[in-house]
């Protein structure tokens, strides 16, 4: 290989979601990574949270759980998640972590966790229509209400 070109980073999928029983509420969060023919699950489960502090801590800890930096398309039904990355966040941090109302942003700790961990990868956002039968989407479902801890 030429020193001038890059080597390709690996493609991934990533399918994220949090659940809360109760809003507050004990929570779960899960995530499937799917590279080539190969799947990795990951999920957990907090006694005092939000649903979302759960869908922003499901796809920060699928970040962290790539072993090298790589591309990846992050799937999630949670509009706040997928448009908070690619919409909201650069105006926040200008404004010194202010919304549009001149207000803290809300979960701040978990979105500057988030953008940490998609700091080595090229991530792409993609919302998906949450309980609408989309099969990954609908298995992470499963997965993170199955990690609410009871």
């Amino acid at each position: 290989m030429k020193s001038d070109e890059k080597q390709a980073l690996p493609h991934v999928k990533i399918y994220t979601d949090g659940a809360c029983s109760g809003n507050p509420g004990p929570g779960g969060w899960a995530y499937l990574i799917v590279w080539n023919d190969h799947q990795k699950q990951g999920s957990g489960g907090v006694k005092h949270t939000t649903n979302n502090r759960m869908e922003l801590t499901s796809p920060a800890e699928a970040l962290k759980a790539l072993k090298e930096p790589c591309k990846a398309d992050i799937y999630t039904d949670s509009q706040y998640v997928q448009k908070g990355m690619t919409e909201w966040v650069k105006g926040w941090i200008r404004k010194g972590w202010k919304n549009s109302q001149n207000k803290p942003v809300e979960n701040r700790e978990y979105w500057e966790n988030l953008i940490a961990a998609a700091a080595p990868h090229q991530v792409k956002w993609h919302w998906v229509k949450g309980h609408a039968g989309h099969p990954e989407n609908e298995l992470v479902d499963e997965l993170a209400v199955a990690a609410i801890p009871r």
